[in-house]
């Protein structure tokens, strides 16, 4: 039997409308796909930006002792200059001196320019607390620790009657020869 031409055009009308059904549906899974990744991709953009936005905007705040408050971030550092003090007498009672140098770790920029504004009163302190101390007291790693504690003390005392005091961090020790 030959095959009539007119049944094959037939089953191409019949399929067609098959295979286009078909093509509908693949194309509204890509759209649904896609509509799903736009979303995905918008959400982690939301989450992994607006929250670093976010935290620009709304840094968290430390409270000093009068709720002065201070922007928290990285760490400013502020050398002070070497400087030589007498040391009081030790039990030889020879004269001893004490040559050091030092770097104050503040909580941020704004006590940064404020710790440099008033380096002279820094300096003050740093002599008259340092003048007031024996060689054998500070010359171990206890003594140098306990030395650095009283230097905070010292500097978060503020510059200022009635002012807030100072965000002193720590201090590090960039020289420190007992003579």
């Amino acid at each position: 039997m030959k095959a009539n031409p007119k049944m094959k055009a037939d089953q191409k009308v019949e399929a067609a409308p098959a295979g286009g059904g078909s093509k509908k549906l693949i194309i509204i899974i890509l759209a649904v796909v896609l509509v799903l990744g736009a979303a995905g991709g918008g959400a982690a953009w939301f989450f992994l930006h607006g929250k670093a936005d976010a935290g620009e905007e709304e840094a968290p705040v430390k409270k000093g002792k009068n709720s002065k408050k201070v922007k928290a971030g990285p760490p400013e550092y502020v050398p002070v200059e070497p400087f030589t003090v007498n040391l009081q007498p030790g039990d030889s009672g020879a004269d001893q001196y004490l040559q050091i140098a030092f770097t104050l770790e503040v909580g941020g920029l704004e006590e940064k320019e404020n710790v440099k504004n008033n380096m002279a009163k820094v300096r003050s302190r740093m002599l008259l607390l340092l003048s007031s101390k024996r060689a054998m007291d500070i010359n171990t790693p206890e003594g140098k620790v306990q030395l650095a504690k009283e230097i905070i003390t010292q500097l978060k005392e503020p510059f200022e009657d009635r002012g807030s005091s100072q965000d002193i961090e720590d201090v590090l020790f960039t020289s420190f020869i007992i003579q």
